[in-house]
């Protein structure tokens, strides 16, 4: 009878627990607002890991309810609820990573010969130990799932080539939003994307996860037209426009750079 009332207890803790999960994330918001800023151009972003290092006060606090949530109170969310819980815990574990090893010159000096800094497990999200590669791969990228390209200029790995931290959390009401801006943002940087000497130099993220802009979001099947959707982002001519219309375009992919964002 005893263990019929404990288990009945800790079965109502965790419902309690997961059903009053923040979905406007904002213990993570105080983080994001104390610690990260836009740089001037609006299309990258700095951490202070050093400050945040010294006060992880709410970054832990915030790691812990991802951690409380656990896998089926989140199948019963909304897409959108989902992907911005997922997008939130690769970012916040990412700069628990770094704060923990603090001071490194790029995240990849956390990894070694064996083992990549992505395949560290070193949290518990959805009732299971995970590493970052997990998130992004196993489940945001899951095929047929949530079917969106652009998590890849959401999801921040700590590095200067990365598209931008927001200085906000993802939240549901505003994904859409923050998505588009992220993305245009990450385009508008002619450090990492431009149209020079005839072809359109981009990212490595494009040549990494190319399969992921031809899978048919927005009815989008290949470089050629996500880059014209964008083309005001990237600041392209009529001409150079045509060009992706008539899939004459050339590409050459840019070097990463792996330095921290700090």
């Amino acid at each position: 009878m005893v263990a019929i009332v404990f288990s009945v207890l800790a079965t109502f803790a965790n419902i309690s627990r997961a059903e009053t999960f923040d979905h406007q994330h904002k213990t993570y918001a105080q983080v994001l607002e104390n610690h990260v800023q836009w740089n001037e151009n609006g299309t990258t972003s700095t951490v202070d890991y050093e400050t945040l290092k010294t006060d992880p006060n709410n970054l832990n606090q915030y790691l812990e309810q991802l951690s409380g949530v656990e896998k089926s109170q989140f199948n019963d969310w909304h897409r959108d609820q989902q992907l911005a819980f997922l997008i939130n815990a690769y970012n916040a574990f990412t700069l628990k990573l770094i704060v923990d090893h603090y001071p490194v010159d790029s995240i990849r000096d956390i990894g070694s010969f064996w083992q990549s800094p992505w395949k560290k497990r070193f949290f518990n999200l959805l009732g299971e130990d995970m590493h970052l590669d997990q998130v992004e791969h196993d489940i945001i990228r899951e095929p047929g799932v949530y079917n969106e390209p652009r998590i890849h200029f959401a999801v921040n790995c700590a590095s200067i080539g990365c598209p931008a931290l927001r200085t906000e959390p993802f939240t549901a009401e505003k994904l859409e939003q923050q998505l588009e801006d992220n993305t245009e943002r990450f385009l508008r940087d002619k450090t990492r994307n431009r149209y020079r000497d005839g072809q359109l130099e981009v990212s490595s993220i494009f040549k990494w996860y190319r399969e992921d802009f031809e899978r048919g979001w927005q009815c989008i099947g290949g470089l050629d037209e996500f880059f014209l959707r964008y083309a005001d982002s990237l600041d392209l001519s009529e001409t150079e426009r045509e060009q992706l219309r008539q899939g004459a375009m050339d590409y050459r992919f840019l070097d990463y750079d792996w330095k921290l964002n700090d």
